[in-house]
């Protein structure tokens, strides 16, 4: 009977050995996630951030003072959480404030979603100037997107009415080394739905990468309908 218990005692210590080796062998195998893409949560430190710039904001002197004695003594956490609400509320000033200031930290990395969430924001709020200025810090700082990026981003500025800066971005994409991939191209040729001349330029491209594959065009009347759309728009 005890050599029994002891058997047991033995075999369930093995299985529990075997169970944390296992799961220290995946851990290590698996890449910890960007910071970029962790989920973002505040605290009342955070919190009190986010409220105190909102306020300041059309008060030059005030907010750089606050920036300067409060902000730059966030965690990280929370300065990230802050920037990323900030994003989502389209607050494109106080965006490239923070954007200042994460950039000047010791923790900082290029990084491509950090650039990847800036651009979509600045998309959605069609701020063509700024855009510039980060797509410029991008490409000192020698960040690459991957294809999938380059389609979304690309997507953002067709949805909000930005056909020559999505283009600017398409250019970029064909000169990546990173090797071209069919679903990118389709997200792509659906924004472009509303501009038939560029799709079709995209469209040799896609057909010239990949000539196994079809690409389906709308009916004719879609492409006089969103064109008439974007006339009126402009009027």
């Amino acid at each position: 009977m005890l050599s029994f218990a002891r058997r047991s005692r033995v075999t369930a210590v093995s299985l529990l050995s075997q169970f944390v080796c296992s799961v220290s062998s995946n851990s290590a195998a698996s890449p910890s996630l960007s910071i970029w893409r962790r989920k973002k949560e505040m605290t009342k430190e955070g919190l009190f951030a986010a409220k105190e710039l909102k306020r300041l904001r059309s008060n030059p002197i005030r907010l750089d003072r606050f920036m300067q004695s409060q902000v730059s003594r966030l965690l990280r956490t929370d300065l990230l959480a802050v920037l990323a609400e900030f994003q989502r509320q389209g607050q494109v000033f106080l965006c490239m404030k923070l954007y200042e200031v994460v950039r000047k930290e010791i923790w900082y990395r290029p990084d491509m979603y950090f650039f990847r969430d800036m651009l979509m924001m600045l998309a959605r709020n069609k701020n063509v100037d700024e855009t510039k200025r980060v797509w410029q810090d991008l490409k000192e700082e020698e960040v690459l997107f991957d294809q999938h990026t380059f389609g979304d981003i690309m997507r953002a500025f067709l949805d909000s009415g930005l056909p020559s800066e999505a283009m600017v971005i398409y250019d970029e994409m064909r000169n990546s080394p990173d090797p071209p991939i069919s679903l990118p191209f389709r997200v792509i040729l659906k924004g472009l739905i509303p501009y038939p001349e560029l799709r079709e330029k995209v469209k040799d491209d896609f057909l010239e990468l990949f000539p196994d594959m079809i690409v389906y065009d709308p009916p004719e009347d879609l492409f006089e309908d969103q064109k008439w759309r974007r006339e009126s728009d402009s009027d």
